[in-house]
């Protein structure tokens, strides 16, 4: 039980903590200032929605995402935001493609290198179809959140900062609801997806509190740290480097392979959901690694847009969206009992 719990946790981690998460430009894009009452709101509200989709997909069976968006979206409505949610995987997951090219360039290797070595990763992780996946978040996770973690508790002891010295001033915390809701499509294509692979209710808690905690524990920390360097974060495109300026050389490289690392457990988290769910259209099932494998092919093209100008036009949108089912499942309680 308690492994299986901590499969599921590393891949909701997997999806949730991508390259935006790990650069630090999500946390100061949304916290910031008085924002530790928001931290830990959206802990408790990020638990909350993974125990919920997890408990429908748990009871429905599902392998794919589209049963368990019927229960949350409603029948009406469940056409419309499936074509939103495969429209959000494909596009997003094309977006970390893209930024794999831009964090290959840090190794002096060209975008083009580093968007095909990413695409045939994916492609061969896929090869094992599920298994292969989980097998290596279980790897990776620990490496990415522990690796992101040391350097931000080394930062804490260095600068000697007071993590609770500003604990009474929190007039951001209505932040801890967009941030949450920016995360919920991509839960609902992966949880939903593993619904059939769920043993028991007891690695769903497991799962649902390992995750509301590790990433409260680790969002606080970080976001603690970028507060002491707000003036400097808007000389960097990216304010992690802000924090690792007074670092060695060689943990700086070894962060920007973190990064990379985020990029690529979110685009898989991605593929993923849009494996599943077009193995549910095809009348004959196809090994998942040549779905990801056309699906790859498909998104190259598209990546020359560019990996800041995808994020610019497709996330507002996509926003709207997940304040939606985030209220839906804030309320699951409510509508369950009118069902």
């Amino acid at each position: 039980m308690w492994r299986r719990g901590l499969q599921w946790t590393a891949l909701i981690l997997g999806a949730t903590i991508g390259a935006g998460y790990v650069s630090g430009r999500e946390l100061w894009q949304f916290f910031g200032h008085e924002s530790g009452l928001a931290i830990v709101i959206f802990s408790f509200l990020f638990s909350f929605s993974c125990y919920v989709i997890m408990v429908i997909s748990y009871q429905l069976k599902s392998a794919n995402y589209l049963p368990v968006l019927e229960i949350i979206a409603g029948t009406k409505l469940t056409k419309v935001f499936d074509g939103f949610i495969l429209l959000y995987l494909f596009t997003t997951t094309m977006i970390m493609i893209a930024g794999s090219g831009a964090t290959g360039q840090v190794f002096h290797l060209p975008y083009s290198m580093g968007i095909g070595i990413t695409g045939i990763v994916l492609v061969l992780l896929f090869v094992k179809g599920i298994k292969g996946l989980l097998t290596f978040n279980e790897l990776i996770l620990p490496i990415l959140i522990g690796g992101l973690l040391y350097v931000l508790v080394v930062y804490v002891f260095k600068e000697n900062l007071q993590l609770f010295a500003y604990w009474h001033e929190q007039r951001n915390w209505f932040a801890s609801f967009p941030f949450t809701a920016l995360n919920i499509l991509p839960l609902i294509a992966i949880l939903g997806a593993i619904g059939n692979k769920v043993k028991g209710r007891g690695e769903i808690i497991i799962c649902c509190i390992g995750t509301g905690l590790c990433l409260g524990v680790v969002s606080y920390i970080y976001n603690s740290s970028l507060i002491q360097i707000a003036d400097e974060i808007i000389l960097y495109e990216i304010p992690l480097f802000a924090i690792l300026k007074e670092f060695p050389l060689g943990m700086i490289l070894f962060m920007s392979i973190l990064l990379w690392l985020a990029i690529f457990t979110t685009a898989a988290a991605g593929m993923l959901g849009i494996a599943t769910r077009v193995q549910s259209f095809l009348k004959e099932e196809k090994p998942m690694y040549v779905i990801v494998l056309i699906s790859v092919l498909l998104m190259l093209p598209l990546t020359g847009f560019g990996f800041a100008n995808l994020v610019n036009f497709l996330y507002p949108l996509y926003g709207i969206l997940n304040l939606y089912i985030l209220a839906r499942l804030l309320t699951y309680p409510l509508w369950k009992r009118t069902r």
